[in-house]
């Protein structure tokens, strides 16, 4: 399949025979600003998964052609990782547990929201947008950072004067620094990583926390945060070499 596109807009394929539904909620996803690709029946959907790329699938489980169970089977042999909502006129516990056996990353039964069909997307591309930015910030959980030793897992930052406990959010943003050391962070990448959104009101709570990590920081003069204007921070650690790429 090809790449990611370049513009941040997520793609959805939304796969639903109800011809009144499937308006609705093709309507309501282009209102929400994504780009939303529709099919009717499970052959066509699995053909467009094959040949374009999308952030999410939005599944019904009975289909013509071929049923949503099959779909994801045959989507999870080449993709573990895109996310699938199902959505199904059922309220079987079977159907449930079948469904997350496959893989589906949620389940909604009709009747629903919009509203709650809207978070539930946005949760989903949150979480899933955060591995793709930092893929390999989940194997790693312990740091030595000069004189600094950072305990991820444990949230405590070991430093010359003694420990210092962090919060979650703390311990998030310094591991999105260190695991980037010496190379530029955008604002807006860690922001939308951490707190799940880029507006005024959360940046101003980034800086409160960029500015309690230098503190932390400062026993070691041989470690800094600096501020690269209206672009993002960087953690920089002297007789660290540069990487080849820093435009993170």
């Amino acid at each position: 399949m090809s790449m990611t596109p370049s513009n941040s807009k997520a793609r959805i394929l939304l796969v639903e025979d109800d011809p009144n539904l499937s308006l609705v909620l093709k309507d309501y996803l282009e209102i929400l600003m994504y780009d939303t690709i529709f099919a009717d029946n499970g052959e066509d959907a699995f053909d467009l998964f094959k040949s374009q790329y999308f952030d999410l699938i939005i599944l019904d489980i009975m289909l013509p052609k071929k049923d949503g169970f099959t779909i994801a089977k045959e989507i999870r042999r080449t993709n573990k990782d895109i996310p699938i909502v199902f959505l199904t006129a059922k309220n079987q516990k079977e159907d449930r547990i079948k469904g997350f056996q496959i893989g589906c990353d949620d389940y909604i039964t009709k009747p629903f929201s919009t509203e709650e069909l809207s978070l539930r997307i946005e949760a989903i591309l949150r979480r899933v947008k955060k591995k793709a930015y930092f893929p390999l910030m989940d194997n790693l959980e312990k740091f030595i950072l000069s004189k600094f030793t950072f305990d991820y897992t444990n949230m405590i930052l070991k430093t010359p004067n003694g420990d210092q406990y962090l919060t979650r959010k703390e311990a998030d943003l310094l591991k999105l620094l260190v695991v980037n050391k010496n190379r530029l962070v955008h604002r807006e990448i860690a922001l939308k990583s951490i707190w799940g959104d880029s507006d005024y009101f959360t940046g101003r709570s980034m800086d409160v926390f960029i500015t309690r990590l230098r503190k932390y920081l400062r026993d070691d003069d041989n470690v800094c945060i600096t501020n690269v204007h209206g672009t993002g921070f960087k953690l920089e650690v002297k007789n660290e070499p540069l990487p080849e790429d820093s435009t993170t």
